[in-house]
């Protein structure tokens, strides 16, 4: 039952994010350029996207998840949830931010829009989302040398 509730989690965000546009790198980067805004040009259209997902998940986590990972319950296809632990903004913390936005902002690729592409069989998809993976791995392997405070705590 976990994994087929996985699996329409899945569907459903990916279709959610070929609707919503956010799959699309020149709509994610005409709303990220906000210099465009001078010139009437901007795409404010996925500020709804991110609203909306607050809208729906903020009430949830409030009164839901919240209160059952205060009581140590877990949510109904798991144990426990996986909430971050982590409250301290760090070096890695700003640097991989860093990293992340730049590489998200150069492209309009974000992770989970590259691998709801790679349905389309393009290239350029492929090949970021095999640099993504590959990004993953020198990530890890910089965690791995790190202070164990660095990322841990």
């Amino acid at each position: 039952m976990k994994k087929l509730m996985a699996l329409l989690c899945g569907v459903l965000f990916g279709t959610g994010l070929m609707l919503s546009g956010l799959a699309d790198p020149a709509k994610v980067s005409s709303f990220l350029n906000l210099s465009l805004l001078s010139s009437g040009q901007w795409d404010p259209s996925l500020m709804l996207v991110v609203s909306s997902a607050l809208a729906v998940y903020l009430p949830v986590y409030l009164m839901v998840v919240k209160p059952r990972a205060l009581a140590q319950q877990g949510p109904v296809f798991e144990s426990h949830y996986h909430l971050p632990t982590k409250r301290v903004i760090d070096a890695p913390l700003v640097i991989g931010a860093a990293l992340f936005g730049l590489g998200w902002g150069l492209v309009g690729i974000c992770p989970g829009p590259a691998i709801v592409n790679l349905a389309q069989f393009d290239l350029s998809i492929i090949l970021f989302v095999t640099a993504m993976i590959v990004g993953g791995f020198l990530g890890r392997q910089l965690m791995d040398v790190m202070p164990v405070t660095a990322h841990n705590a």
